[in-house]
């Protein structure tokens, strides 16, 4: 199962706050220990949404809106992709993991869909041109 383990924003971190050395070297040991166990797929830290856009789709058009994003508890500020066996040992990750930054914060979990679960509406074409997308990706990756 793979799912993406997003690290919620803070004010601190929409106010560009970096974390401290301690954190840095915590986060450092415990990315180190995700990516030995074959677990960490693909992480990083995002910058503050001031420095993000957005596009909104509605009635056919798009509209674009700037940065910064007044809801800091809606925005994400780091991720990471896991590939494990099930939710509850993405959990013994979560535990485990250091806090992201100081004071009260959290880091929420969510499985992606995979291809198996689209299998009812998907028609051999659609599941080829997919399989094939995603070897180009991986190519790519290597």
């Amino acid at each position: 199962m793979r799912c993406m383990v997003m690290v919620r924003a803070t004010a601190e971190s929409e106010g560009e706050a970096l974390p401290n050395a301690e954190i840095m070297e915590a986060m450092g040991r415990f990315n180190e220990e995700l990516a030995q166990a074959g677990v960490m797929l693909a992480g990083e830290g995002l910058k503050p949404s001031r420095e993000g856009k957005r596009v909104r789709f509605s009635a056919g058009g798009r509209q674009v809106v700037d940065g910064p994003f007044a809801e800091t508890k809606e925005l994400i500020a780091g991720f990471w992709l896991w590939q494990v066996r099930s939710m509850d040992e993405a959990l013994e990750w979560a535990r485990r993991c250091p806090a992201p930054f100081v004071g009260e914060c959290e880091i929420e979990i969510r499985p992606l869909y995979e291809a198996t679960d689209f299998a009812e509406i998907m028609s051999p074409e659609l599941r080829d041109s997919e399989a094939r997308l995603r070897e180009r990706i991986a190519e790519r990756t290597r």
